[in-house]
């Protein structure tokens, strides 16, 4: 099949990807090789593809495709998730835009419109992972609410339960006003904004007074007065109301006198104002404001933990849309029984809970209206103390835009601290020792500090969309937990009056599960694996080419070879993938699941890559503009320039900077090795035969099978290191350097009188053997280029057996490797002559343009210092330097000592004659005048640099730039130096 002139992308990647999912390329179809699985981080189902997906679905697809090529049975589990808020969100904008809300609908009834979305809108990131080139198992595609995930997500629920590891609590969680719902940490966003800090007086009980003192580091008392109050700061006037103390740092001596006593919370009725404790605790920090705390743990994170440490009451103020609660008992009663309570009355969880201690003028009010009001008051009272502005860090839902509350409510919990154990001991372990790695390690110590200090794990949100909590309630309040109704029944008892818990699980409980529940948990008996042409190794139709296209290695059921499932071939998985900031969301919940509930680790290696962020290194957000649609750069410079992309720039611990100019640059490669393939067909060169190298006597086909072999063996130390970067790395300076610059040259026909010659056979057969091994070590990163030059590589009439995603990896082990026996020991000595031949003509050519000598200048040349390794190859060395150097050697010995180019390398020095080409006074002239000037100027530069008041005191900008002209100005002063001594001659 003739190459086309031009290469397209997008004709070739439509092609190649229907071809693949319609002949089954991606399906784990090798019952006896070693499997080898990777679990895809199911994307939200209401998702599209953005440039963080692009990065983690390259590196995973790499991963896949390489394992297919070593002959795995690899399995790349793909599904989404329901993405509880996220999806009930769209949904409800929908309804909202027909002039609709979810409360006009019963929750069946909403659910059933939330599957009709799903069916008609849910699946576009599938397709953009379609467009990326992602070899997914898409017959087996999940979705963690079909009827099978959803059983083990119950199950899960129950199981977890029953073993006491699950549980129902109130305690303190992130509450969205806008959806009603306890959200994660995940779903915050913290942004700067500005606001206000108040400073107010809470009188002291009774009228009492206390010298306040204040000193300086020496203990040289600076202030002092008397007080009868205590000076309190903050952010959030309105919860003052909720106040159930106030602490101070134990070492602080300005409050000694009054810790223990009681002070008044200044805002409403002065005959029901509350009195509250002041207490010490480790938290306040006594240089911060005026390091006296309130503690208000039923809304703020920091306050909860104070709280909790000292048995204080946590006032619960707000109602489920942030406003300032209404119910319950008249504020003067209530504000009676917190009194009892502050004076040593017994007391309740539940009875705090229900005492709403919003004063009856507050009550119904928005949180900021209720703000104003309880400012307005407590400056009328002459209590207000300053008021400043001040940015401060306001938490905002991720989804509803809205501020984010703290809220003390009755949630359901995992005892995550006991499921953390196994998985801080796997990681511990090692994949060597059962465990798992992490890799990069520097991530080691971030995973153990969460997971040592983890908090129970809320599970619970308060949507409709999502898995529906398995519990029951009585008419007292007694909970049933149960796989379904009838089983509730049947513990509370028949005749009990139940009702369903109305609250669904997070989605990240569900993910936990992936590993395992994409693969047929609980019931551990999946149908067999479905084999495609019967017996697993037969052929199928090749819409793309015509042709059959068998697996090279089929593996067909042998007789007496057991039949597994998915589950027990499947897991555990071999690698995850992920983002590190979804490290605890998701990875280390599977990893407590997975060990839990399958007493084995979910994965053997835990890669963390970085994010992608913009080119000036600052987050990529729609709001700021900077964000990059990663189908628009397919649409621009095709799938396989993005995916090169990714991988070049993976460098294990570091964030990507996006640069659309690289991607760029990575379409030329794939430009480039197109129309190295054309040149290829163009002289009779085709596919290879033979996964063996051939035989070769030509000291530069000897050579690039040596490069073939350093090329594989630096390709397979990266992949077992996860260095994707030197994967990258090491497959593009082989095809751009020295495939595609040098071999192609050294082998191309010459012309005689105008007449092209024919290439030689030997030269042929080897560079055909190459580049099919090119295309099958680019084959994971670039899948649609190099399917697509495999085929049309192919020998006319002869069609390839099968596809290259099925294709052998190279195999350069010398012990049991054709590669190096076929050179017969020989690699090493063509390698030497070719490194000197290369660096020599690159320096020939490097002095040419520095001299302004023509390119196509022939010039005369002398050989001395040869070395014996070299002598036999002579007869190479001087067609080769005719043809690619243009430069006649012209005899060994009585070589000339001035007006010479002398370039010397290892294995023998070339000498080229410049009589009569150039002015050789004038040059050394030239050379020595430019040096002296780079010289100065680097000088100058350093002389700056060692500046200190300079460094200290310019622009960071300015001394980077400084550093930069010096690094470049030594680099040119190095340079003419070395020209120098070359066109002198000694």
């Amino acid at each position: 099949m003739t190459i086309d002139k031009n290469f397209d992308p997008a004709a070739i990647e439509k092609k190649w990807y229907a071809h693949w999912e319609n002949t089954g390329a991606f399906r784990p179809e090798r019952p006896a090789a070693e499997p080898f699985t990777i679990v895809n981080p199911p994307p939200n189902v209401t998702g599209s593809l953005h440039i963080g997906h692009a990065l983690d679905n390259t590196l995973q697809d790499i991963l896949i495709r390489h394992a297919r090529l070593l002959g795995k049975d690899a399995l790349w589990v793909v599904g989404t998730d329901h993405a509880g808020i996220a999806t009930q969100m769209v949904v409800e904008r929908q309804l909202n835009a027909q002039q609709q809300k979810r409360t006009d609908f019963t929750r069946e009834e909403f659910i059933a419109k939330v599957w009709e979305w799903k069916q008609t809108s849910g699946g576009e990131i599938t397709g953009q992972l379609r467009r990326l080139g992602c070899s997914m198992d898409w017959e087996n595609e999940r979705f963690t609410m079909d009827e099978g995930f959803s059983k083990a997500v119950i199950k899960v629920f129950v199981d977890l339960y029953n073993q006491g590891l699950l549980y129902r609590d109130k305690r303190l969680v992130n509450w969205d006003p806008h959806f009603k719902s306890a959200i994660s940490d995940l779903e915050v966003e913290t942004r700067e904004v500005q606001g206000h800090m108040w400073h107010f007086k809470y009188p002291l009980a009774g009228g009492e007074t206390y010298t306040y003192i204040e000193r300086d580091a020496d203990g040289t008392i600076i202030f002092e007065e008397m007080r009868d109050y205590i000076s309190i700061a903050t952010t959030r006037p309105e919860t003052m109301l909720g106040d159930g103390a106030v602490a101070v740092h134990p070492g602080d001596e300005r409050y000694k006198p009054i810790v223990g006593k009681l002070c008044e919370i200044p805002v409403g009725p002065k005959e029901y104002r509350r009195l509250i404790p002041i207490i010490t605790d480790e938290y306040p920090d006594p240089d911060f404001g005026s390091g006296a705390v309130k503690i208000t743990g039923a809304h703020d994170a920091n306050d909860y933990g104070v709280a909790q440490r000292n048995n204080i009451p946590m006032y619960r103020l707000m109602d489920e849309i942030a406003a300032m609660r209404s119910d319950g008992a008249p504020y003067a009663e209530a504000a009676a029984h917190a009194k009892a309570i502050a004076s040593g009355a017994p007391w309740t969880a539940a009875d705090i809970d229900a005492l709403n201690l919003v004063p009856d003028a507050y009550r119904g009010l928005d949180r900021y209206e209720a703000r104003k009001r309880v400012v307005a008051d407590i400056g009328a009272d002459g209590l207000m103390i300053k008021v400043e502005d001040k940015t401060i860090q306001q938490p905002f839902g991720d989804r509803s835009g809205v501020v984010i509350e703290s809220m003390l409510t009755d949630q359901w919990y995992v005892d995550a601290k006991t499921l953390a154990g196994p998985a801080i001991e796997a990681a511990r372990k090692g994949a060597a020792g059962g465990g798992f790695d992490i890799v990069p390690k520097s991530w080691e110590k971030t995973y153990y500090n969460w997971m040592e200090n983890i908090q129970p794990w809320c599970v619970s949100r308060q949507l409709w969309w999502g898995h529906r909590i398995p519990a029951w309630f009585d008419a007292d309040g007694e909970i049933y937990v149960a796989e379904d109704a009838a089983g509730a029944q049947a513990l509370a008892g028949e005749g009990t009056a139940l009702t369903q818990d109305e609250d669904v699980l997070d989605t990240w409980f569900s993910s936990a599960l992936w590993p395992f529940g994409t693969l047929g948990w609980p019931e551990d008996a999946v149908a067999p694996l479905p084999f495609r042409g019967g017996d697993g190794g037969g052929a199928s139709q090749d819409s793309a080419t015509g042709a059959e296209t068998p697996h090279p290695n089929p593996s067909p059921k042998e007789e007496g070879l057991k039949v597994q499932s998915l589950l027990n071939r499947h897991y555990p998985g071999d690698v995850l993938i992920s983002g590190f900031d979804i490290l605890f969301f998701w990875d280390a919940r599977m990893a407590m699941q997975g060990l839990h509930f399958m007493k084995d680790v979910p994965w053997k290696t835990l890669y963390l890559h970085g994010l992608v962020r913009a080119a000036d290194g600052s987050k990529m957000s729609k709001s700021k503009g900077n964000s990059v649609d990663p189908i628009g750069l397919i649409d621009e410079y095709g799938a396989d320039a993005l995916r090169f992309f990714m991988a070049a720039m993976e460098s294990q611990g570091r964030d990507i900077k996006m640069d659309e100019g690289r991607v760029a640059g990575y379409r030329n490669f794939a430009t480039k090795l197109w129309n190295a393939a054309r040149f290829a067909q163009s002289n009779g060169i085709g596919g290879s035969h033979s996964v063996s190298a051939p035989k070769a006597e030509l000291a530069v086909n000897r050579w690039i099978i040596g490069e073939v072999v350093e090329t594989v063996e630096k390709l397979n130390k990266a992949f077992a290191e996860f260095r994707f970067d030197g994967m990258a790395d090491a497959i593009y300076h082989f095809v751009w350097d020295q495939f595609c610059d040098w071999y192609l040259e050294l082998i191309k026909p010459a012309f005689v009188d105008g007449e092209k010659q024919a290439m030689d056979a030997e030269s042929k057969v080897v560079a055909g053997w190459v580049l099919d091994q090119i295309l099958v070590m680019l084959h994971p990163f670039m899948p649609f280029i190099t399917e697509e030059l495999w085929h049309s590589m192919a020998d006319s009439g002869q069609p390839r057996k099968y596809d290259i995603i099925h294709a052998e990896w190279p195999q350069p082990e010398a012990s049991a490797n054709p590669i190096v026996a076929a050179v017969n020991n020989q690699a090493v000595d063509a390698q030497v002559y070719m490194h000197w031949l290369i660096k020599t003509i690159i320096a020939v050519r490097s002095a040419r343009n520095e001299m302004g000598i023509s390119p196509g200048l022939p010039l005369s040349a002398f050989l001395e210092d040869v070395t014996s390794d070299l002598w036999g190859m002579l007869p190479e060395v001087h067609s080769v330097f005719q043809k690619v150097g243009r430069i006649n050697i012209q005899r060994v010995g009585n070589v000339p000592t001035d007006g010479v180019l002398r370039i010397a390398a290892l294995g023998a020095t070339l000498v080229v004659s410049l009589e009569g080409v150039i002015d050789i006074d004038a040059e050394r002239a030239r050379i020595t005048k430019a040096m002296e000037a780079a010289v100065k100027e680097r000088d100058a530069l350093a002389g700056r640099l060692s500046n200190a008041a300079f460094v200290e005191r310019a622009k960071s900008e300015a001394v980077e730039k400084a550093r930069a002209d010096m690094a470049e100005k030594a680099a040119e002063a190095e340079r003419l130096s070395a020209a120098l001594a070359r066109v002198t001659g000694k």
